[in-house]
């Protein structure tokens, strides 16, 4: 479970990391906000640095981060179909999806729901 320097956005890296990514915010009822991307795809790659900033300002979300080439079954799991794919996930089943590059209406799904299930938020 590789974390790159000081960031607080966990990389996946295969399908056994994902489950166990999941089985982990389960146990501590947290909300999962996953980003679906590739290394090729310049909308993705232009959102990792905003991504990197939601996960500084809700330290009670688990963020990660699925490069679609290298973990292809969970992609296809989650049915994503085009980059970026921004899905959030509670108890292991996604509650929210988003597709693109929207770096506001992430933010505000993610507080949305955080406000809808009571959780505190920065």
């Amino acid at each position: 479970m590789e974390r790159q320097g000081t960031s607080k956005v966990s990389k996946v890296e295969n399908k056994d990391q994902w489950v166990s990514f999941l089985n982990t915010s389960n146990s501590d009822n947290r909300l999962v906000v996953a980003h679906f991307g590739a290394s090729w795809c310049i909308p993705s790659v232009a959102m990792n640095s905003f991504f990197e900033e939601m996960a500084t300002t809700h330290p009670d979300v688990l963020f990660l981060n699925i490069d679609v080439d290298d973990v292809k079954e969970v992609a296809s799991e989650m049915e994503v179909k085009a980059m970026p794919t921004f899905i959030l996930i509670k108890d292991s089943k996604p509650v929210d999806k988003l597709v693109g590059a929207n770096p506001e209406e992430i933010n505000k799904r993610i507080d949305g729901f955080l406000q809808s299930t009571g959780v505190d938020m920065a």
